[in-house]
């Protein structure tokens, strides 16, 4: 990156290591936060979208929507992260091209399974092999955040589950006795109280998935752990400009400050958050707070 990086042999100390530091394999590293950020920003909103329709479809009356809700919070959960991962990735890549080839090769006369093998047309596949690879890195990202969302969505769906139950009932017999519709109730009392009764839930539930983005590199993504087990690995002139040793434990200590910090900001926000919802309500937080300003 700097002028004087031209013959590495050259080089020492600190201007060794601005050189070394500055390299494109670091530069895809520094972007590698910026993947995870990302990833987090998309997959909480859609996370949270799954849980709302997976909690409002598990208490819904009409039976089989219940069933799909409780299923899918059910299911979904008592399934260990990795295995999901591992196999819902695979199972949607495949699902997505299955699809594509039913409509785009109707007449294709062979069969798609083929013992290990799961074989479409080639304008079937996902994305085609002809794409550039920015658009091969597009559409992993977006598989790893669908799964991320689905997965998450199911603990979100039962904290919101949990915090529609936790709504006092007189609250909603005095909507209804107020000539309040079903979806009036629903809408109007019951989901602006039950985020008082969620925050707590939800919050643990952002922070372990904070914890879970390493399992990108599961998903093919190259995240900010993959990049650290690359460049911290040992290196030697054979193979580099910049040998070194093993350096791992320096980047995964980079690694470890990030998610504390990250972590730290987190709880800061968690907890103003929830200051302000409880802010004049019926709760200890808000009994606190009264007392407080007293």
């Amino acid at each position: 990156m700097f002028s004087y990086c031209t013959d590495p042999e050259t080089l020492s100390g600190l201007s060794w290591l601005s050189c070394y530091l500055t390299t494109g394999k670091h530069m895809s590293f520094y972007w590698s936060f910026g993947t995870v950020l990302l990833l987090l920003a998309i997959t909480a909103p859609a996370a949270l979208l799954f849980g709302f329709g997976g909690a409002s479809a598990a208490r819904s009356r009409i039976a089989p929507v219940c069933w799909l809700g409780k299923g899918y919070i059910a299911v979904v959960r008592g399934v260990p992260d990795i295995a999901f991962f591992l196999f819902f990735v695979i199972a949607l890549d495949q699902g997505f091209e299955y699809l594509r080839h039913q409509w785009m090769c109707p007449d294709w006369d062979q069969p798609i399974r083929q013992g290990n093998d799961f074989i479409v047309c080639a304008q079937a596949k996902l994305p085609l092999s002809t794409s550039p690879q920015i658009w091969h890195e597009i559409y992993g990202f977006f598989l790893a955040v669908l799964t991320f969302a689905i997965v998450f969505g199911a603990f979100a769906a039962n904290v919101l589950y949990g915090a529609m139950r936790a709504v006092p009932q007189p609250q909603l017999e005095t909507a209804a006795a107020y000539g309040m519709t079903p979806r009036q109730t629903f809408w109007r009392i019951l989901v602006p109280q039950m985020w008082v009764y969620a925050l707590p839930g939800l919050g643990n539930l952002w922070m372990v998935l904070i914890k879970a983005t390493p399992l990108l590199f599961l998903l093919g993504v190259e995240d900010i752990v993959y990049w650290a087990r690359e460049l911290g690995g040992t290196k030697t002139a054979r193979f580099t400009d910049y040998p070194h040793g093993d350096w791992r434990m320096w980047y995964f200590g980079a690694l470890l400050i990030f998610y504390l910090l990250f972590t730290r900001v987190s709880e800061i926000f968690l907890d103003r958050t929830m200051k302000k919802l409880t802010h004049g309500q019926a709760t200890m937080g808000g009994e606190a707070q009264r007392k407080a300003a007293a």
